[in-house]
């Protein structure tokens, strides 16, 4: 049987994860304009909307941050698509999130991957039928509820990321002809 997880213990580990010196040395490469960072620790629309940190920059933009971390080295990335499969709550991969980035950590190899919020979106919605009959499926039992993930190759998920960022109008789109010079005539 599969133990069963706890929300609250989760959340508790997570908090204590929050002050973990490295968050500022990931933010700091990734960011060349990094000032400042303030974490998220209250429950509210904030943390209901995937902001678990706020970056400040040095011109005084802010950019948000949902922080996933993994305990263990895995060759793959959870992407939760049902929060509680049972009341069809739509996962964190699934739902509309206020976050600009999601920090996906690997702690026990010192990895984190920054995923673009977006782009992330994107790419499960056009993969994700492929993804969850083709890749392991991880489920959680929660106290009266399962989550449920489905484990996507590191590598196909950035495959999928970068083939995501050059767009081009379908074809045959009115629209297309608006554009007067490059490839978009």
């Amino acid at each position: 049987m599969a133990p069963v997880h706890s929300f609250h213990k989760q959340l508790a580990r997570s908090q204590e994860l929050l002050d973990e010196a490295w968050w500022e040395s990931i933010y700091r490469q990734a960011f060349p304009d990094f000032a400042s960072m303030v974490a998220v620790r209250q429950d509210g629309w904030a943390q209901r909307g995937g902001i678990d940190r706020i970056i400040v920059l040095a011109s005084g933009r802010t950019l948000t941050v949902d922080e996933k971390v993994r305990s263990e080295p895995w060759p793959d990335i959870l992407l939760e698509y049902w929060s509680d499969e049972g009341r069809r709550v739509p996962g964190w991969v699934a739902k509309e999130l206020a976050c600009d980035y999601v920090a996906y950590a690997m702690a026990g190899v010192g990895v984190c991957y920054l995923f673009p919020f977006q782009d992330l979106k994107r790419a499960w919605l056009r993969h994700h039928n492929s993804w969850v009959k083709r890749y392991r499926e991880v489920r959680a039992q929660n106290a009266g509820y399962v989550s449920v993930s489905v484990a996507v190759p590191t590598d196909v998920l950035l495959a999928a990321l970068a083939s995501g960022t050059a767009l081009r109008p379908p074809r045959g789109d009115a629209r297309r002809g608006v554009c007067k010079s490059g490839p978009w005539r």
